[in-house]
Order: C-alpha cells, then structure tokens, then sequence
C-alpha cells in the first residue's frame, strides 16, 4: 500500500515527531510512504502533464529520511492553509485556469471546488490511503476526500 501524508494550517510542536512516527510505523508494516509538500496546496499543484511538479511536491520518505526529523520545530514537508474545495480565483495554479477546466467546480461565487482534480492527482501518483495532519479547516477537506470515497485516516493538531 502507498501512504501519502500531509500537513496544513499553521506550524505547531510535534509536527515532525508525528510524520516520523506515521512513516517508520507503516514502512515497519511493508507499506510505501510519500510526503505531500505544502499540504493540499501539494496536491493542487501538481500538474500530470509537468513531471517536475511530482519531484516539487511528493518527496519518498523513508527510515533516513525522517532519522532526525524530530529533534527540528515545523515540518519537513512545509504546510498551507490552502483548501481545494475552496480556491479563490488568485489562488488558482495557471494550468488549471480555463473556467471550463473539468476538473473544477463552482463551489460559491467566489471560489471553485478542484476536488476532481486532487482525486486524479491522487489516483495518477498511486497514492492508496492518505494521512492529513491539521486543525480544523485541514481535516474537514480531508473528510471531504473521505466522502468522495478516498481513505483516510486524519490526524488533529489543534482544537477549536
């Protein structure tokens, strides 16, 4: 099975410890871990038809890779606040700009849903389950993904 993990909102303690834990844990059980840099905004970013934004945003992680991570504050895989199902128009990466694009939604007048297109991203990169870290704002997409029907197993960070 292949992970793919995140983080979103802002920085807090125990952020790295975490990742260390959900990586070491599942590698331990014969699974593949991928990190999401700067959280959904990672997921939003990455273009299919430009193979450089897989190398910029889904970094491999493995036992080396997060060996020391925990004695450092912040994340290693850098966080948004980004919200996919809520993009507003300055926010929206230029490949997916046509109004028509159809991976995107209207969500309200101001903002367009690109949840068709974070579920392709996830399918294309073979991604299996995901492990969102974040407050509230971070898990209410991730339970988003969850009632389109994508796994996942949410971590909170903060109460509101």
């Amino acid at each position: 099975m292949r992970i793919g993990i995140l983080t979103g909102g802002g920085d807090v303690p125990g952020l790295n410890p975490c990742i260390k834990a959900v990586v070491n844990r599942a590698i331990d059980a014969g699974h593949e871990v991928v990190g999401i840099r700067r959280g959904w905004g990672g997921l939003l970013m990455v273009d299919r038809d430009d193979p450089t934004t897989i190398e910029k945003f889904i970094l491999p992680l493995d036992y080396n890779s997060v060996r020391t991570i925990d004695r450092t504050g912040g994340t290693i895989l850098h966080t948004s606040r980004t919200n996919p199902g809520k993009v507003k128009p300055g926010s929206v990466p230029e490949f997916l700009m046509d109004p028509e694009h159809p991976e995107a939604e209207a969500a309200d007048n101001s903002t367009r849903d690109f949840t068709p297109h974070v579920l392709k991203n996830l399918e294309y990169l073979k991604i299996d389950r995901l492990i969102p870290i974040g407050g509230d704002d971070t898990l209410s997409y991730g339970e988003r993904l969850h009632r389109e029907g994508f796994p996942v197993v949410a971590i909170p960070k903060t109460m509101d």
